[in-house]
């Protein structure tokens, strides 16, 4: 084991046959595991589930997160450290940052764990954010609805994931309403005026830590109750828009010193503007659609950039329409997997089933995704609407 010292991070070559330990242990950890261990990397895993489901394909330390002697002894195994969803407690990540190798650092995500830190740091790096107000009281959020106009949204700085963590405001009469509910999670609070976007899209950057710097095709997302359904690639706005979401992505990665992915997540109104939603500094759910479609997956770039190798090509091969699997999909395409798909076939799309081994299928969990490789996205989503699993509603132009 090489036990890296403290000095000399940036641009460290971490080669293979070397350890990567994740904090983190659920599927993003598990498919970093599944791609990167072609490279010739081992794994180790921190979580504190039993049998989490980048467990079952890695080594595994089972402790909380906060677990001080648990991250060294993480540290003690690794030669270098990454983390796979951004809750990953901030002080654990700083105290590894100086006994290991963690090329992210703690302070993207110290940045990216607070919505007004990571606001100012994407406007610092000259993007834009919808206009917004922090609050400290009821009466400064009905002054922030009144210059926002309705409808607006709260939301809590700290916690929030998949619509948590949020609250409407429709008229003025709810601003109280709204601060009592959010205020009682104790954490800072922001009101953003409401963009009436056409469009929601997505960009993963990468960014190695020798400071190269590649992007992956936009994704055009489709939320139903705030968590993300359908990624849709090539997105469906013009190549302008597109190019311009991709150098966005690649000034705030620059801007922010990010090391591995960092996903900006964007809405698009109907003449094409751009207004940076939210930041995920580590794999995301609009990237899974990489893993077959592209040369290069989000998994496999995120190894190649914390590891200082030469970051993997972007090329899109196929257009694709990723689809999550909640937990309420699960038997319908468990028995679908079993039996030839004809209607596949006769679309000409290749579906490409991933699960990610948890163990309670619950409403609303994500449990797996589905990548239906295309020549064009219109066959792949009659194919999702075909199967009936998702029982949702049309996605068509």
């Amino acid at each position: 084991m090489m036990n890296p010292s403290v000095q000399g991070r940036k641009g460290r070559i971490i080669e293979p046959g070397s350890t990567i330990g994740i904090l983190g242990g659920g599927q993003l950890g598990r498919m970093m595991v599944l791609q990167g261990a072609p490279l010739g990397y081992r794994f180790v895993t921190l979580d504190p589930a039993d049998n989490a489901p980048c467990g079952q394909v890695s080594s595994q330390i089972v402790a909380h997160y906060d677990d001080v002697e648990a991250a060294q002894q993480l540290a003690e195994q690794a030669d270098v450290i990454t983390y796979e969803f951004e809750n990953v407690d901030a002080g654990v990540a700083a105290l590894l940052e100086e006994q290991s190798y963690v090329p992210q650092g703690s302070k993207l995500l110290y940045t990216t764990q607070h919505r007004l830190r990571e606001k100012r740091a994407i406007e610092a790096a000259g993007a834009t954010v919808a206009p917004y107000a922090e609050v400290k009281s009821a009466e400064q959020t009905l002054e922030a609805v009144r210059r926002f106009g309705t409808p607006c949204v709260m939301k809590t700085a700290t916690g929030g994931y998949d619509g948590k963590g949020q609250f409407v405001i429709r008229s003025e009469e709810q601003a109280a309403q709204a601060y009592e509910e959010l205020s009682a999670a104790g954490t800072d609070l922001v009101v953003e005026q409401f963009i009436d976007f056409a469009c929601e899209l997505s960009v993963v950057a990468a960014r190695s830590s020798n400071g190269e710097i590649k992007t992956f095709p936009v994704a055009e997302n489709i939320h139903i109750d705030n968590i993300l359904h359908l990624s849709i690639v090539p997105a469906r706005v013009a190549d302008e828009v597109q190019r311009r979401a991709e150098q966005m992505a690649a000034a705030i990665a620059e801007s922010m010193d990010a090391v591995g992915l960092l996903a900006v997540e964007l809405f698009c109104t109907a003449d094409g503007e751009l207004y940076v939603n939210e930041l995920a500094p580590r794999p995301h759910n609009s990237g899974h659609y990489t893993m077959e479609a592209c040369a290069t997956s989000q998994f496999e770039q995120h190894v190649r950039a914390i590891c200082g190798l030469p970051l993997g090509s972007t090329k899109l091969h196929m257009p694709v329409v990723m689809v999550n699997i909640l937990g309420e999909h699960v038997p319908e395409v468990q028995q679908r997997m079993l039996v030839a798909d004809t209607e596949a076939e006769r679309l000409n799309v290749i579906p490409k089933y991933h699960l990610y081994g948890k163990e309670e299928a619950k409403h609303k969990r994500k449990m797996g995704h589905i990548n239906v490789l295309c020549h064009n996205s219109e066959d792949a989503l009659n194919w999702i609407e075909q199967t009936n699993i998702w029982r949702t509603r049309t996605y068509h132009d």
